[in-house]
C-alpha cells in the first residue's frame, strides 16, 4: 500500500511540475523508451504496471495542459465553441483510456471448468430463437445443438419461431400470410426429424426478449442455454460450462466467446481475416476477461447458459432496451447475482457480409447501450459494487465514440478553412505535448490488448461507424422509446465487386480531407509566419485522410459467391464411389461440400458430376456415418488429387452428420485464433497500416470511378502481415 501511495505521489508530482517544453519533450520519450524496454523484455506482474503508471503520468499532464493553458477564451464564442467540444471528446477519451486501464490492466486468467457430477446433472433447455433465418441455417444449429454431449434425458432443444406467429400466419397481406404458414410448416417437418421442439407464440413483442420469454413459459429445465440462430456449439459445449452452476449456486450466467468462422466487411475487403485478430476477439480475448475479474462480465445474447431460478426473480429477460442480453445481465449483477466468463471458443456462428448489414447491427448494439445508459444509468444502479458501476459505464459509454471521433474529424478543418483558433498553443507546444501524448497512449493500447488489437484498427473500425452510428445514437438521446428491434443479416451473397449503398459519404469525406491538405499549403505560403501550427494542424489532417483513405477499401465490396463458409480441418476419411474405397483426407469443409485430397493413382476414375459417398468417423454416436456427394471440382496440387464435393442432403442424419463435421470440434477454432494472436508491435503495426491504407485507398477509387471490373473480385491486398511477423 505504500508502494501505491509512493507511487501517486510521484505522478501528481510530474503531472503539476511547471518545466519547459523541451523539459517535458525529454520526459515524455523517456516514459516512451522505458514503456518499449520493458515490453521488449516482456516483463509482466509490477513492471508491467510501473509502464501503465508512468505512461498514466504523461496522460495526466497532458490532460493538465489541455485544462489550464488551451481552451480558447469563452468571449470569442466563434473558437470557443469547437475548441470546448475538441476538449471534451479529448477528455472522454482519456475517461475511456482510465476505464480501461481499470478493466484489463490485470485481466482474469482462463478458468478450468470444474468436474462434472454425473449423478447430479441440472436439466438444460437449449434455446434457438430465430425470426426470418432459413431452414439450412437453422438445421446445422439445431443438430449441432442435439449433438452435444450431455444425457438426452436432461436435455431439451427448442426452436422458438418468431416467423411463423398466429399474428403472422393470419395476416391480412395474403402472400405474407402464406409465407409465414410455409415457414411454420418446414420448421415443424425439421425439428421433428431432428427430434427438437418448435414453439412459435400469438404475437412478435418484445422482439427477441420476448420470444426467449415464450421459451421460459413453456420450458422447466433448470438451466437455459441460448445461440442464435447461425451460431452453432460444439460437441464439449454443455461439459465446458454446467460444472460453474453447481459449484456455485450464486451464478447466474456462464458467458462464453463468440466466434465466427466468416470475416466481418472490414476483414473480407481489406483481405485480412487470416492474419490478423478479429474486432470481436479484443472483446472476447481482453476485456471480458477483464470484467470478469470484477465480476461483471455479461450476456452477450448467445454462447451463454443462464440460470431459471435467477431469470425468475427479473419475469425472465429484460426487454426494456433493444440489447437485452446486457440489460438482463445488468439487473440480475444488480440483485447480488454473479456471473463467470470462460475464456475458450465453443461455438462458431456467422458475422454480417455486407457492410450495410455490419452498420446496421453496430447501430442497434449502440442504441440498445443508450437506451441502458438512459433507462438504467449503470453508475447510480442501485445494487452494483463500485467496480461494477465503472465495468457497465466502459461498456455503455464506449458507444459514445461516435461524438468524439466526428471531433477529432473536423477539428483540423476548422483551423484549416476556417482560421478558427480551436487550440490555444503554438506548433511546438501542440507537437511536443500532443506527440507525447499520442505515442503514450499507443504503448499503453498495446500493453493492454497487443496481441487482439494491432494499432491504427480501432482508429479504423470507429471510423467507419461513426458517419451512420452518430445520428442513431442522436436519435435515441432524443427519443429511447424510437428504436425497435431488428434482426441482422447474414449469410448474404455479394454477385460482383461494388461500392456499398453506403458508400458515398466516405468518398465525400474523402475529398474534404483531401482539399484539407491543399488548404495546408496555401495557409503555409500566404501565413509562413503560422507555418509551425499550420503544419502540425495539416500532418493532423493527413492522419485523419489516410484512415478515410482506408476506409474507402472497407466500402468497397469484394465479389463472393459462396454460399457457405470454408473451415479448415485434417481429418481422414474415405471415398466410395460403387464397389471402390479410396482413402481421402479431409482439407477443408462447409456446411455446403467438403474438399479432399486423394492419392493421385485414382484421377481416371474420378470426374466431375460422379456421385459417391464420403464416410468418415463422427465424434458423436451417430446412427449413420456416410455423406452421399457429388464432385463439383476436380483439381491437383504437389502430392495428389483434390476434390470438391457437395453435399447431397437426403434426410435429417446427414444433417447431424455435416454438424458433426463442421462444428464438433472446438480445438480448430482456438488453433485458428491462436494463429492470428501475435503482437505486431507500434511501429511495425503503423508502417504495416499506412501501407494497406495506401492500396485500399487507390482499390475504393477505382471502385468508385468504374474502373474495377464488374462481376470480378480484386486481387487481395498485399500480404504485409506476413513479412512483418
Amino acid at each position: 500500500m505504500a508502494l501505491w501511495a509512493v507511487a501517486a505521489i510521484l505522478i501528481v508530482s510530474l503531472v503539476v511540475l511547471p518545466i519547459s517544453l523541451q523539459a517535458h519533450l525529454v520526459a515524455g520519450l523517456t516514459v516512451v523508451a522505458c514503456m518499449i524496454i520493458i515490453k521488449f523484455f516482456r516483463a509482466q506482474g509490477i513492471w508491467r504496471q510501473i509502464a501503465l503508471a508512468l505512461g498514466t503520468a504523461i496522460v495526466l499532464r497532458y490532460v493538465f495542459w489541455r485544462t489550464t493553458s488551451t481552451i480558447p477564451p469563452i468571449t470569442e464564442v466563434a473558437n470557443f465553441i469547437p475548441g470546448f467540444l475538441l476538449y471534451l471528446a479529448e477528455m472522454y477519451s482519456v475517461m475511456m483510456l482510465f476505464l480501461s486501464l481499470f478493466v484489463v490492466s490485470s485481466p482474469m486468467p482462463s478458468r478450468k471448468a470444474p468436474q462434472i457430477d454425473p449423478h447430479n446433472l441440472p436439466t438444460v433447455d437449449v434455446f434457438v430463437p430465430s425470426y426470418n433465418e432459413g431452414a439450412e441455417l437453422l438445421a446445422t444449429t439445431l443438430a449441432a445443438a442435439k449433438a452435444m454431449t450431455y444425457p438426452e434425458d436432461k436435455l431439451t432443444v427448442w426452436l422458438l419461431d418468431d416467423g411463423g406467429t398466429d399474428e403472422k400466419c393470419s395476416s391480412q397481406n395474403a402472400i405474407a400470410s402464406q409465407q409465414a404458414r410455409e415457414r411454420r410448416a418446414e420448421l415443424q417437418a425439421l425439428c421433428a426429424a431432428l427430434d427438437v421442439r418448435y414453439l412459435t407464440r400469438a404475437r412478435n413483442l418484445h422482439a427477441k426478449a420476448g420470444n426467449l420469454n415464450n421459451g421460459l413459459e413453456h420450458s422447466t429445465g433448470d438451466l437455459v442455454a441460448v445461440f442464435d440462430a447461425d451460431h452453432a456449439p460444439a460437441r464439449n459445449f454443455l461439459t465446458e460450462t454446467v460444472g460453474y452452476f453447481t459449484a456455485d449456486k450464486n451464478l447466474f450466467l456462464v458467458q462464453t466467446p463468440h466466434f465466427f468462422i466468416n470475416p466481418d466487411p472490414l476483414e473480407r475487403n481489406l483481405g485480412t481475416f487470416q492474419t490478423m485478430p478479429s474486432e470481436n476477439e479484443m472483446f472476447y480475448g481482453v476485456i471480458q476477461r477483464g470484467l470478469d475479474k470484477w465480476d461483471a462480465s455479461f450476456f452477450c445474447g448467445s454462447a451463454a447458459v443462464l440460470r431459471r431460478e435467477a431469470l425468475q426473480e427479473t419475469n425472465g429477460f429484460s426487454g426494456v432496451s433493444i440489447t437485452e442480453d446486457c440489460e438482463t445481465a445488468l439487473e440480475l449483477h444488480s440483485r447480488g447475482w454473479t456471473s463467470a466468463y470462460v475464456d475458450k471458443p465453443l461455438i462458431a456462428g456467422l458475422q454480417p457480409d455486407s457492410f450495410a448489414s455490419f452498420i446496421g447491427q453496430r447501430s442497434r448494439w449502440a442504441q440498445g447501450m443508450m437506451q441502458i445508459i438512459r433507462y438504467k444509468f449503470p453508475p447510480f444502479k442501485r445494487g452494483l459494487r463500485l467496480s461494477q458501476r465503472l465495468c457497465y459505464m466502459s461498456s455503455s459509454m464506449f458507444w459514445l465514440f461516435p461524438f468524439s471521433r466526428f471531433c477529432f474529424l473536423v477539428s483540423p478543418l476548422c483551423y484549416l478553412f476556417f482560421s478558427l483558433e480551436i487550440f490555444t498553443a503554438s506548433g511546438g507546444e501542440f507537437f511536443a505535448y500532443t506527440f507525447t501524448y499520442m505515442m503514450v497512449n499507443f504503448m499503453m493500447q498495446n500493453y493492454l490488448y497487443g496481441r487482439y488489437r494491432w494499432p491504427w484498427i480501432s482508429d479504423l473500425y470507429e471510423y467507419v461507424q461513426t458517419i451512420y452510428l452518430l445520428p442513431a445514437v442522436l436519435s435515441v438521446i432524443a427519443n429511447p422509446s424510437k428504436p425497435t428491434f431488428k434482426v441482422t443479416s447474414k449469410n448474404e451473397t455479394m454477385d460482383e465487386s461494388r461500392v456499398s449503398e453506403l458508400g458515398t459519404p466516405y468518398f465525400i469525406i474523402f475529398g474534404i480531407l483531401l482539399l484539407g491538405v491543399v488548404a495546408t499549403g496555401v495557409r503555409v505560403w500566404a501565413e509562413p509566419y503560422k507555418a509551425d501550427l499550420t503544419l502540425v494542424t495539416g500532418a493532423w489532417n493527413i492522419l485523419n485522410l489516410i484512415i478515410a483513405g482506408c476506409a474507402l477499401g472497407v466500402v468497397s465490396e469484394r465479389a463472393t459467391r459462396r454460399q457457405s463458409h470454408r473451415v479448415r480441418v485434417e481429418r481422414p476419411c474415405r471415398f466410395v464411389m460403387g464397389d471402390e474405397v479410396i482413402d481421402a483426407v479431409l482439407r477443408d469443409v462447409s456446411v455446403g461440400g467438403a474438399r479432399l485430397h486423394v492419392p493421385p493413382s485414382v484421377e481416371p476414375r474420378l470426374k466431375k458430376g460422379a456421385a459417391g459417398t464420403l464416410e468418415f468417423q463422427p465424434f458423436a454416436n451417430l446412427p449413420i456415418q456416410h455423406l452421399p456427394v457429388e464432385i463439383r471440382k476436380v483439381g491437383m496440387d504437389d502430392n495428389g488429387l483434390l476434390l470438391g464435393c457437395r453435399f447431397m442432403i437426403e434426410k435429417a442424419e446427414h444433417r447431424k452428420m455435416i454438424a458433426d463435421l463442421v462444428f464438433a470440434n472446438a480445438d480448430q477454432w482456438s488453433e485458428f485464433q491462436k494463429n492470428r494472436h501475435y503482437d505486431i508491435g507500434v511501429l511495425r503495426g503503423t508502417l504495416w497500416f499506412f501501407m494497406v491504407a495506401f492500396y485500399q485507398t487507390g482499390r475504393g477509387l477505382s471502385y468508385f470511378l468504374g474502373l474495377q471490373r464488374i462481376g470480378s473480385s480484386s486481387p487481395p491486398a498485399p500480404s504485409v502481415a506476413a513479412a512483418v511477423k
